[in-house]
């Protein structure tokens, strides 16, 4: 399976938009978080489609799925830290749910782009 970018996958997309998504939650995050939580999330989000493109980039299957299995522990960290951002009511249930949503969605959908790669 070729594509002519790391654009052109929906995973990667996706990843941006959740960047989005959480950037614009740790922006109402306490300023005392900001080298705290809001840091480490937003390293862990802009890992997911970083890893993608990066993987993209190598033009190697076998490395391509190393960064995608990069990008998977990437999302499992967001993922932890929406849930303590959200124990710790800095942000709003419909908030987390979103995010959470999201973040189900796209891996799966990385999971599957996986087992492609793999053939």
């Amino acid at each position: 399976m070729k594509y002519t970018s790391f654009r052109d996958l929906e995973i990667w997309n996706k990843g941006l938009y959740l960047a989005k998504d959480i950037y614009d939650i740790t922006k109402k995050l306490p300023s005392e978080e900001k080298f705290g939580l809001s840091s480490q999330i937003q390293r862990a989000v802009v890992s997911v489609p970083s890893n993608i493109a990066e993987g993209y980039g190598r033009e190697n299957d076998n490395e391509f799925l190393h960064f995608i299995r990069i990008s998977l522990g990437s999302l499992a960290e967001v993922e932890t830290q929406i849930e303590i951002i959200y124990l710790l009511s800095m942000c709003s249930i419909d908030d987390r749910n979103r995010i959470l949503e999201k973040i189900i969605e796209l891996r799966k959908k990385i999971k599957a782009f996986r087992k492609l790669l793999n053939h």
